[in-house]
Protein backbone atom coordinates (compact mmCIF):
# COMPACT_ATOMS: atom_id res chain seq x y z
CA UNK A 1 0.00 0.00 0.00
CA UNK A 2 1.65 3.11 -1.11
CA UNK A 3 0.84 6.52 0.67
CA UNK A 4 -1.92 8.37 -0.07
CA UNK A 5 -1.49 12.03 -1.09
CA UNK A 6 -3.74 14.59 -0.24
CA UNK A 7 -5.06 15.63 -3.49
CA UNK A 8 -6.73 19.46 -3.70
CA UNK A 9 -10.51 19.30 -4.54
CA UNK A 10 -10.81 21.33 -7.67
CA UNK A 11 -13.89 23.48 -6.58
CA UNK A 12 -15.69 24.58 -10.26
CA UNK A 13 -15.65 28.52 -10.87
CA UNK A 14 -18.79 30.50 -9.64
CA UNK A 15 -21.25 30.39 -12.54
CA UNK A 16 -21.52 34.42 -13.63
CA UNK A 17 -25.62 34.17 -12.14
CA UNK A 18 -23.54 33.31 -8.86
CA UNK A 19 -21.12 35.86 -8.74
CA UNK A 20 -24.04 38.37 -9.30
CA UNK A 21 -25.95 37.26 -6.50
CA UNK A 22 -23.09 37.17 -4.22
CA UNK A 23 -22.61 40.89 -5.26
CA UNK A 24 -26.20 41.57 -5.00
CA UNK A 25 -26.13 40.27 -1.75
CA UNK A 26 -22.83 42.50 -0.90
CA UNK A 27 -24.30 45.60 -2.28
CA UNK A 28 -27.48 44.93 -0.08
CA UNK A 29 -25.57 44.25 3.16
CA UNK A 30 -23.17 47.08 2.77
CA UNK A 31 -26.06 49.58 1.65
CA UNK A 32 -28.24 48.83 4.56
CA UNK A 33 -30.69 47.93 2.27
CA UNK A 34 -32.64 45.99 4.60
CA UNK A 35 -33.36 48.38 7.21
CA UNK A 36 -34.85 50.83 4.64
CA UNK A 37 -38.77 50.98 4.16
CA UNK A 38 -40.02 49.23 1.40
CA UNK A 39 -40.89 52.22 -0.73
CA UNK A 40 -36.76 52.82 -0.52
CA UNK A 41 -35.50 48.93 -1.11
CA UNK A 42 -38.10 49.17 -4.39
CA UNK A 43 -36.15 52.22 -5.25
CA UNK A 44 -32.74 51.06 -4.45
CA UNK A 45 -33.30 47.57 -6.96
CA UNK A 46 -34.65 50.23 -9.49
CA UNK A 47 -31.28 51.42 -9.53
CA UNK A 48 -29.29 48.53 -9.04
CA UNK A 49 -30.66 46.01 -11.36
CA UNK A 50 -29.62 48.14 -14.45
CA UNK A 51 -26.19 48.23 -12.58
CA UNK A 52 -25.77 44.28 -12.71
CA UNK A 53 -27.14 43.92 -15.85
CA UNK A 54 -24.25 46.12 -17.53
CA UNK A 55 -21.50 44.37 -14.87
CA UNK A 56 -22.90 40.88 -16.13
CA UNK A 57 -24.09 41.15 -19.67
CA UNK A 58 -24.11 37.38 -20.07
CA UNK A 59 -27.18 36.73 -18.01
CA UNK A 60 -31.14 36.79 -19.43
CA UNK A 61 -33.88 38.52 -18.16
CA UNK A 62 -34.78 35.52 -16.91
CA UNK A 63 -31.87 35.19 -14.30
CA UNK A 64 -31.98 39.10 -14.18
CA UNK A 65 -35.60 38.85 -12.77
CA UNK A 66 -35.22 36.04 -10.56
CA UNK A 67 -31.90 37.84 -8.80
CA UNK A 68 -34.09 40.93 -8.33
CA UNK A 69 -36.46 38.23 -6.72
CA UNK A 70 -33.45 36.50 -4.36
CA UNK A 71 -32.62 40.03 -3.49
CA UNK A 72 -35.92 41.40 -2.47
CA UNK A 73 -36.71 38.14 -0.40
CA UNK A 74 -32.74 38.75 1.24
CA UNK A 75 -34.22 41.96 2.52
CA UNK A 76 -37.47 40.75 4.35
CA UNK A 77 -36.90 39.67 8.23
CA UNK A 78 -37.22 36.37 9.10
CA UNK A 79 -40.86 34.53 9.67
CA UNK A 80 -41.98 34.56 12.82
CA UNK A 81 -43.24 31.16 14.24
CA UNK A 82 -46.77 30.67 14.30
CA UNK A 83 -48.19 30.68 18.13
CA UNK A 84 -49.35 27.11 17.35
CA UNK A 85 -45.90 26.20 16.37
CA UNK A 86 -44.88 27.65 19.35
CA UNK A 87 -46.78 25.90 21.75
CA UNK A 88 -45.93 22.52 20.69
CA UNK A 89 -43.19 20.99 22.32
CA UNK A 90 -40.40 19.31 19.70
CA UNK A 91 -41.04 15.87 20.39
CA UNK A 92 -44.79 16.34 19.87
CA UNK A 93 -44.25 17.43 16.21
CA UNK A 94 -40.96 14.78 15.50
CA UNK A 95 -42.89 11.77 16.61
CA UNK A 96 -46.16 12.76 14.10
Amino acid sequence: MGKQRNRRRETPAPTPFEQARDELFQHIMRCGVIQAVPEHQEEWFNDTMPYLQDRYPELTDAELTELRTLGSRFCRPPKAKSESEAAEPADAVSAA
